[in-house]
């Protein structure tokens, strides 16, 4: 079901931003790693396919379980430092594996019944206060979009409720924030 193809144009795609959004980059794989200081980078998903039972935290499906470990495919040239997920089991599923594979210990932000928004402020909040450059966000359809905007980037829809391949890389710290949008 997944393809190295779309990894593959990903990390193209992730290439050309880091070229264009950096200092100038050797033709090899560090070319995505080239960031500036005060340049944060931050790799939002959305949790991978969920089962429909239980109903409040469901676990992930097999092709949730598949989708997660591509992850590990999908962020390998991006020193990721620093994970950020929920408090639900699907968000915590979703980081798992690469949280392993990089002995990282996933920070969570726990939702509330403040809202989207102000949840999506928390997240934004503690992204900044980490001493990362790369920093992994596992968050919801509904709080992806609202996360992107509380970090400085433009505002996008909601994810629909049956879209789980979208993946969404933001600079921040530089004025403006840019954002690119992929699938994996």
């Amino acid at each position: 079901m997944y393809k190295i193809f779309p990894v593959l144009i990903l990390g193209l795609l992730l290439a050309a931003l880091a070229v264009v959004a950096g200092p100038a980059a050797a033709a090899d794989q560090t070319a995505v790693q080239t960031r500036s200081a005060q340049t944060q980078w931050v790799i939002l998903v959305r949790h991978a396919e969920k089962s429909a039972e239980p109903a409040g935290d469901p676990e992930l499906t097999e092709a949730g379980k598949r989708r997660a470990q591509s992850i590990i495919e999908v962020v390998r040239h991006w020193a990721v430092d620093a994970i950020v997920t929920t408090q639900w089991h699907r968000t915590r599923a979703t980081a798992a594996p690469l949280a392993e594979s990089l002995g990282i210990t996933p920070m969570v932000v726990a939702t509330d019944d403040a809202g989207t928004a102000a949840h999506a402020r928390k997240i934004a909040t503690a992204v900044r206060a980490l001493d990362a450059q790369t920093v992994l966000v596992v968050g919801h359809s509904n709080t992806v979009p609202a996360i992107i905007a509380a970090l400085g980037g433009p505002v996008i829809p909601e994810i629909a409720d049956d879209e789980y391949a979208n993946l969404f890389v933001l600079q921040a710290g530089d004025e403006p924030a840019r954002l690119m949008r992929a699938r994996y």
